[in-house]
């Protein structure tokens, strides 16, 4: 064992991030491709053991592609495919996910949902999806009729003819929880490099050399979550298995005043193209509408379009009626990684020291934590030796959700620091203090988007047009400070 290797056994040098310059010479013990949810949760979980651990990505930020767009369910599992993985793992982390999100600061509602039918074909269906839950080991949910649906919810178009109540779904804050994850990872010595896309992949030795925009990066085990290019990155390995097809979601984002219309996330009858259009409440207080599930080729069109918008007012005119005469705060579009397959496609291939996370779909963020054990001990299986595991570093990460206390709001946190009591973006309610606090940290933002995912900054009903100046104002001082 090196003394480097036995100084991190015991306490781990910080890790790096950079989004410049050359790479590290030596060889990392494993590097992640990707870090979206999954490849920040992988990172986090090897942080664990004594091994030097990178994160590759070639956005300049944690959490910027799918894992940015996704409908923040924290899930049950309770309509996964029974004894598939994903059902496995989504059981296992949403337990995990809940866990570590009262531990961390990561808002989360309780808030359950409704299954709604809305014609006898509906209707018929949901013994069967008690059945399946059941089956995936859920026991809570329950059939309700008509009667019952509309006491739950009493502003839902008419005809609802019954729900599958299922109780133990929650929404979450996604990006807090891969910011979280990379926060964690960095802190117990992981090397996150942003701006690092990966273009070839050769053997070298009894590893593999990256090649990347800002150089070569040389690791012993390789794994790949990058998302939508999971398949590029296979073939890199010389694995044609699956193809990503991205399915784009758009989605409407509902004023605050809209939030008492909806007590729960109200769901339709899932088809084969996923959970369907949904009405859901969210952590920062607004109501989603959403999503639409568009199979396309390119897998940069995050763009939205007049028709998708128009489809999901129709649909949400006869879920919620008076959610339609609402303002609306945001339109935004996300690509999910699907696949021909139902099931999520990790696969360890030991020879090569390489694990493929690929068709990692909208129940990634729920499952994020177990599918990192999993790979973890798919590693160990492939000659990883991990060594024994620490504690990780501790971390506390701002709370963004309303439903908890704000800095605003605390008197005592504002006497201690007038910062806090200073409020930058009047729609959210966001402050000076947060704002300092966003770009100071281990994993800071470097663009106002990447702000607003971090405090809620200009996120609110205006869009930016009160607060962007002195928001961005704010960012490019603290660039400007940092290179100095």
């Amino acid at each position: 064992m090196s003394t480097e290797r036995h100084d991190r056994t015991t306490a781990a040098r910080q890790g790096r991030v950079t989004r410049s310059g050359a790479l590290p010479d030596g060889p990392y013990d494993v590097t992640v491709v990707g870090a979206g949810v999954v490849g920040t949760a992988i990172a986090r979980e090897l942080a664990r053991y004594p091994l030097r651990i990178a994160v590759a990505e070639s956005s300049d930020d944690v959490g910027e592609g799918t894992s940015k767009a996704n409908t923040a369910i924290l899930h049950t599992g309770f309509d996964a495919v029974p004894g598939s993985l994903e059902a496995r793992l989504v059981r296992a982390g949403q337990r995990l996910l809940a866990a570590y999100a009262a531990e961390t600061g990561i808002p989360v509602e309780p808030v359950g949902a409704l299954l709604v039918a809305w014609d006898a074909e509906q209707l018929a269906a949901l013994p069967g999806l008690l059945d399946k839950a059941v089956r995936n080991g859920y026991h809570e949910a329950r059939l309700l009729d008509a009667a019952a649906v509309r006491a739950r919810e009493p502003h839902l178009g008419p005809g609802a003819l019954g729900a599958l109540d299922v109780p133990g779904e929650s929404v979450i804050c996604p990006w807090t929880t891969p910011l979280a994850y990379a926060t964690q990872a960095v802190r117990s010595g992981a090397d996150l490099h942003l701006r690092c896309r990966v273009t070839a992949v050769a053997a070298d030795g009894d590893g593999h050399v990256l090649t990347t925009g800002r150089g070569p990066l040389r690791t012993r085990y390789l794994v790949n979550a990058a998302g939508l290019h999971a398949d590029t990155v296979d073939r890199m390995l010389g694995h044609d298995t699956f193809t990503v097809t991205p399915r784009r979601g758009q989605l409407i984002v509902f004023d605050k005043l809209a939030r008492d219309l909806v007590r729960h996330i109200l769901l339709p009858v899932p088809t084969a193209l996923g959970k369907g259009v949904l009405v859901a409440p969210t952590v920062y207080g607004n109501v989603l509408l959403g999503p639409t599930a568009e199979d396309l080729d390119d897998k940069r069109a995050t763009g939205s379009t007049a028709e998708g918008i128009a489809g999901l007012r129709r649909q949400g005119a006869r879920v919620l009626p008076p959610l339609l005469d609402e303002e609306v705060t945001a339109v935004y579009a996300g690509l999910r990684a699907a696949t021909d397959d139902d099931d999520y496609r990790i696969d360890a291939w030991p020879r090569q020291r390489y694990v493929t996370v690929g068709g990692i779909r909208s129940t990634g963020l729920t499952a994020s934590l177990a599918i990192a054990a999993h790979v973890t001990e798919l590693l160990a299986g492939a000659g990883l030796r991990l060594g024994g595991a620490r504690a990780l570093a501790p971390v506390r990460m701002p709370n963004l959700g309303e439903a908890f206390p704000r800095p605003y709001e605390s008197a005592e946190l504002i006497a201690a620091d007038p910062a806090y009591g200073t409020v930058v973006c009047h729609c959210e309610r966001v402050t000076l203090g947060e704002i300092r606090d966003a770009l100071r940290s281990t994993v800071p933002p470097v663009t106002v988007d990447g702000l607003r995912r971090r405090t809620r900054a200009r996120g609110g009903r205006c869009q930016g047009f009160s607060c962007g100046a002195a928001v961005r104002a704010l960012l490019d001082g603290h660039d400007r400070q940092a290179r100095r």
